[in-house]
């Protein structure tokens, strides 16, 4: 069992968006009260005031005067935003504790009012109407607890299970959602090819260089979204900068503008996870490099790292191949897929990135991309996978490599890949000048 967000769009009425704007207010002041108030503790040289505090001063502001407006919206949506600012505390002091691994956390900051807003329900504050197995094309809408009218969904999909919990959020380009947390039996499925193992090379201008154990191979150009939208993008920044702050136009400027970004965000969602999910659907076992993202989006190809977006295809594939019952492999870290011949073993050095195929000493002329992906590949376990089960001549010809005494030529056919990206599907051996592209590996 694992839980899992179905998230799916909302129109709540005008009269529940009153509403909702009130409860999203008070769940900002619920929490930048407790930021506030374990401030000032620490800075008193008193300890942190847990959960448990937090919740008795609650309930004193709830009945106090000056803030009975607390009192007006759900009492359970007001304790899950102080759990959520107390794990926020408590990430913070294991991340500076050392039990807590990877980026420093840092200490929570207060919330504004403009940006991304959200309140969370629990399973006996909200219900669907006709019940959550009513969740299909024409489901019914929801019942929120303190909201007078019921929200109608978009039942995109229908729920999977009985949900736990349901988090309403306004994104800032102004849309509602419904973010359901439902609890999901792992269900594992046969692959359309039970025996065959997917080598996946990621870079900047191939997004990915794919070789299979059959001998099949492809490579899918970055559809490079953001460099496809700056003009878009810079027409919507110019907007906002030149709209009075606090106007009307300048609140519909900023929603263009979240808008614009917006989209450019769910094409790249798409294509990783249709992507992801075909190479789940078709294969058994899956071999991916171990990437120092953060660091490779902290150089000069920051803007091109961050817009290939390999860290969520990376995590779709965790989460699909656990769902699923496939094997992902990962390469040790700074493993030379690039550097290493995938005919004789021989580690040549680093290689510049301009330099997209060489010649090995063992006479082999190697793709860069390809020979990175056969390498890999032999990291896939298995009889039929390992490193003996493949000869020099399939492993050269799965490279895209040319041996200097057998002059063969390639042959070609290209293909359409996931959505909004080209792949190319070479069987036979040989490299052309077409497949000397020049990604970043």
């Amino acid at each position: 069992m694992a839980y899992r967000r179905i998230k799916l769009p909302i129109q709540p009425s005008q009269r529940a968006q009153a509403q909702l704007a009130r409860l999203y207010g008070c769940v900002r002041w619920v929490k930048n009260s407790y930021i506030a108030f374990a401030r000032d503790e620490r800075e008193a040289g008193r300890p942190h005031p847990g959960f448990a505090a937090a919740g008795r001063r609650l309930t004193q502001q709830r009945a106090a005067e000056g803030t009975r407006f607390l009192a007006e919206v759900s009492r359970s949506v007001l304790d899950a935003a102080l759990r959520d600012a107390d794990t926020a505390f408590q990430n913070f002091f294991a991340s500076h504790s050392g039990r807590r691994r990877g980026k420093r956390v840092g200490y929570p900051n207060f919330h504004k009012r403009r940006g991304r807003q959200s309140a969370t329900f629990g399973a006996d504050r909200f219900k669907i109407r006709g019940g959550w197995q009513n969740t299909g094309s024409t489901g019914g809408r929801i019942k929120l607890e303190r909201i007078d009218d019921w929200i109608e969904v978009n039942w995109q999909r229908p729920l999977p299970g009985e949900p736990k919990s349901v988090t309403i959020i306004l994104d800032p380009a102004g849309r509602y959602w419904a973010s359901f947390l439902v609890d999901v039996p792992d269900t594992p499925t046969t692959p359309t090819r039970p025996d065959r193992v997917a080598a996946v090379d990621l870079g900047l201008t191939d997004f990915a260089v794919i070789v299979y154990s059959d001998g099949a191979r492809e490579k899918i150009a970055n559809p490079t979204y953001l460099r496809h939208a700056q003009k878009q993008l810079r027409k919507a920044d110019k907007k906002l900068t030149r709209a009075t702050r606090g106007s009307k136009n300048h609140e519909k400027a900023r929603r263009q503008r979240a808008r614009a970004y917006a989209r450019v965000a769910n094409q790249r969602a798409d294509f990783v996870r249709t992507l992801s999910a075909r190479l789940l659907r078709e294969n058994q076992t899956v071999v991916v490099e171990t990437l120092n993202i953060r660091g490779l989006a902290g150089g000069r190809l920051a803007k091109s790292v961050h817009d290939a977006g390999w860290g969520q295809f990376l995590a779709a594939l965790a989460a699909g191949a656990e769902a699923r019952g496939r094997t992902l492999v990962y390469a040790p870290a700074g493993f030379p897929s690039t550097r290493t011949c995938c005919a004789c073993g021989v580690n040549s050095g680093a290689k510049p990135l301009h330099i997209r195929d060489w010649h090995c000493e063992c006479g082999g002329h190697l793709d860069r991309d390809y020979n990175a992906a056969v390498n890999l590949l032999m990291l896939a376990p298995g009889p039929g996978e390992s490193e003996n089960a493949y000869g020099r001549d399939f492993r050269l010809r799965l490279a895209g490599a040319v041996t200097d005494e057998v002059g063969t030529h390639p042959t070609e056919r290209s293909t359409q890949g996931a959505r909004g990206g080209k792949s190319r599907d070479i069987r036979d051996g040989g490299s052309s000048s077409s497949t000397r592209q020049r990604n970043n590996s």
